[in-house]
């Protein structure tokens, strides 16, 4: 078995259960993730499933989604 590490193909992740957001693209244009085994959490573009996956830990994923919930993103797509 491959380490998981940033960069690694996405398919090579064993026992990924890769999920969308609610709000994703009809047309598959999305961010994917799965959490990892050891409580990581892994993300990939859902165009190029078998691309690489970058990894992150739940403390990271987690400051990424308050700050996402804060608006520290919304100039990135043209909010704010």
């Amino acid at each position: 078995m491959e380490p998981v590490t940033n960069g690694i193909r996405a398919t090579s992740i064993e026992h990924a259960v890769w999920r969308k957001s609610r709000r994703s693209n009809p047309s598959g244009n999305c961010v994917e993730l799965a959490v990892l085994s050891d409580g990581g959490v892994a993300v990939r573009n859902s165009r190029y499933a078998s691309g690489p996956a970058l990894i992150y830990t739940r403390d990271e994923m987690a400051a990424f989604v308050q700050g996402a919930k804060d608006g520290d993103f919304d100039d990135l797509v043209g909010r704010g």
